[in-house]
C-alpha cells in the first residue's frame, strides 16, 4: 500500500481551482434537477444557470470539449426561453 503513494503527486489546489470546483459542483446540481423542472420555464432557467456555473471548472481544468458543450447547452436553452 505504501508503494502506491509514491505514484500519486501531492499538491494543494489554488484558490481559483477550489472556487471553480465548488461552482462546478453547484452547476452540476442545477443540471441534474433541471429535467424534472423542465415542463415549466424554471427548468430551462436552471439549465442555463447550471451551464454558466459549471463553465469555470471545465475552463480551469482546460477541458475544452466540455467548455463547448456547456456553451452549447446554455445557448440552446437561452433560445428556448426566448421563444417561449
Amino acid at each position: 500500500m505504501v508503494k502506491l503513494k509514491a505514484l500519486v503527486k501531492e499538491r494543494k489546489l489554488s484558490p481559483v481551482e477550489r472556487l471553480s470546483n465548488r461552482l462546478g459542483y453547484m452547476g452540476a446540481g442545477f443540471i441534474m434537477i433541471s429535467p424534472y423542472l423542465l415542463p415549466d420555464s424554471i427548468g430551462a432557467v436552471t439549465y442555463v444557470a447550471g451551464g454558466i456555473l459549471s463553465l469555470p471548472q471545465v475552463f480551469v481544468a482546460k477541458q475544452w470539449n466540455l467548455v463547448i458543450v456547456n456553451i452549447n447547452v446554455t445557448l440552446g436553452y437561452l433560445i428556448y426561453l426566448y421563444n417561449a
